[in-house]
């Protein structure tokens, strides 16, 4: 049995949901138990049963989901329309053909389910710094057969350099940049702009931009639309806004300076476009 936050390397589908989790899932995945308050009673069950991963389908990827340690994993797993509204949106702005960038990608259930949008000759940019979620990511591409995804590992920040992340409350998904003093169990990972990323991969436009990266959406954002080219600008962007407070600068009101409006707005993530 393979503890739930142990990397495994077998092939996908050696984690296929047994016959008891399957039940257990569809039960989740079809009432109100998808719903957050009851995701981690489920996992526990869902554990109970088999412990370790699971191997599954969401929005057409195919994923290895660690859902014992990761909100986000939970998320996906039991909630099949799990920020569904936030990848509509990103969808509608996306053409075939087009870009799409994810910073903070943690497992890749946008950037990965984002692939299928810009098919085989799109490009999808997924940045991630965390070296486990980033395998986990890394597992997922090559399951997903999603060659037009371009992995990053680094944090994107303001500077080129080093930065310390560190996460918490057993919740993979919820790293961070260490901006005060740091835990025991915080790590140094490489930082580069966001503007040097996408040179490097050899993006010239960009149709829609996801960021969630706990609390340094500013420090990413607002040099980059300070030095990037218009022409590099996205069209559509979805912000997590759940940690403005530790925002050093309001980058939604930076954006709407440039020509951004605010689409819509959920309880987790703000929609903009030009």
């Amino acid at each position: 049995m393979t503890p739930d936050n142990d990397l495994s390397t077998a092939p996908f589908g050696a984690f296929a949901p047994n016959t008891a989790q399957a039940a257990m899932i569809r039960l989740a995945q079809g009432s109100g138990l998808k719903r957050g308050a009851f995701r981690p009673w489920m996992s526990r069950l869902v554990n109970l049963l088999r412990g370790g991963p699971v191997d599954v389908q969401y929005q057409g990827a195919s994923f290895r989901f660690y859902h014992q340690g990761s909100a986000t994993e939970r998320g996906a797993l039991f909630n099949p329309d799990y920020n569904i509204d936030e990848l509509d949106f990103l969808r509608k702005h996306t053409q075939a053909g087009g870009t799409f960038v994810d910073v903070g990608a943690n497992v890749g259930t946008f950037a990965l389910v984002m692939a299928r949008q810009v098919g085989a000759n799109g490009k999808v940019v997924a940045i991630e710094p965390h070296p486990l979620t980033f395998a986990r990511l890394s597992f997922n591409h090559a399951a997903s057969k999603a060659t037009q995804v371009r992995l990053v590992q680094a944090a994107a920040g303001d500077a080129d350099g080093e930065l310390m992340i560190e996460s918490g409350g057993g919740n993979l998904g919820a790293t961070h940049v260490v901006t005060g003093a740091a835990s025991a169990e915080a790590i140094k990972v490489p930082s580069l702009r966001l503007t040097r990323i996408l040179d490097e991969a050899g993006v010239t436009q960009v149709d829609s931009l996801k960021i969630d990266v706990e609390g340094f959406e500013d420090r990413v954002l607002i040099g980059f639309f300070r030095d990037a080219p218009p022409s590099l600008w996205p069209r559509a962007v979805v912000i997590e806004h759940l940690s403005q407070n530790e925002w050093q600068q309001d980058c939604i009101a930076d954006m709407v300076a440039r020509g951004f409006a605010v689409a819509r707005k959920t309880r987790s993530n703000t929609f903009l476009s030009r």
